[in-house]
């Protein structure tokens, strides 16, 4: 993990109405981490996501990442960027394979074939590939859409909830595969889990969110230590109801 940042956040707001969804939020993410993204529900972590992807423009701040301004050039970055959400579906009337080979060709990705039947076997989804998407199971789906977030060997990979509905087999599988990936690559994961067993185990960072804000940081030892907790679940309940730590 170097400490030179990929993902440099500074200032970042966004409004919708009178609600401060992000509020004047900071934030660096060292190139070859994994950090995690927590809060609880509506604590702004999907609005943040939204804004590093340029899905949504802030009404503040900047965002860099791998040395491009998003705000402005985001355009440079995207083709080394990807994403995964369970909640964001793949056209239900393609199959799996049509899908991908659709993604993958809006990423260029050559020889395209041989990259969806590497990762079809590393994630275990070779036998759905001839199937319509819209067949498979919440389970199934996430790790099509983990798949499809691959594609393009990303050296940013922004993941929402990327072992939901996973089986604890199946999900040991895919954080195996993801610490692979990262330390294989040398890419940066920004993820957002409610799974704080997991985050334990993937992120050397973790970045508190509460009301559009970071309020507390650290790798997940530090965070559990400062907050005298024995897990970092009962650390993320600390936060959701207000406590500050010991």
């Amino acid at each position: 993990m170097s400490a030179q940042p990929t993902i440099e956040v500074s200032h970042l707001l966004r409004t919708f109405g009178e609600i401060n969804a992000v509020n004047d939020l900071s934030f660096t993410v060292p190139a070859g981490s994994i950090t995690a993204l927590l809060g609880g529900n509506g604590a702004g972590k999907t609005t943040t996501m939204a804004m590093l992807l340029g899905l949504l423009t802030p009404d503040g701040g900047s965002i860099d990442i791998l040395g491009v301004d998003m705000l402005t050039d985001r355009y440079q970055a995207l083709p080394m960027m990807n994403f995964s959400s369970p909640y964001l579906d793949l056209p239900g009337r393609l199959t799996v394979l049509e899908n991908l080979l659709v993604y993958g060709r809006l990423y260029h990705v050559t020889p395209l074939r041989e990259r969806i039947d590497q990762l079809a076997a590393e994630l275990d989804i070779l036998q759905f590939l001839d199937r319509p998407y819209g067949s498979l199971s919440a389970g199934q789906k996430t790790r099509i859409a983990l798949a499809k977030s691959l594609l393009n060997k990303p050296k940013v990979l922004l993941l929402d909830e990327p072992t939901a509905s996973l089986d604890p087999d199946t999900g040991d599988r895919i954080r195996t595969h993801l610490e692979r990936y990262v330390k294989e690559s040398g890419a940066t994961v920004l993820l957002a889990s409610h799974n704080m067993p997991e985050v334990e185990r993937l992120c050397d960072q973790v970045l508190l969110m509460r009301s559009g804000k970071i309020i507390d940081r650290g790798t997940p030892q530090q965070l559990i230590s400062n907050y005298g907790r024995e897990t970092l679940e009962q650390v993320f309940l600390d936060i959701a109801r207000g406590r500050d730590s010991a």
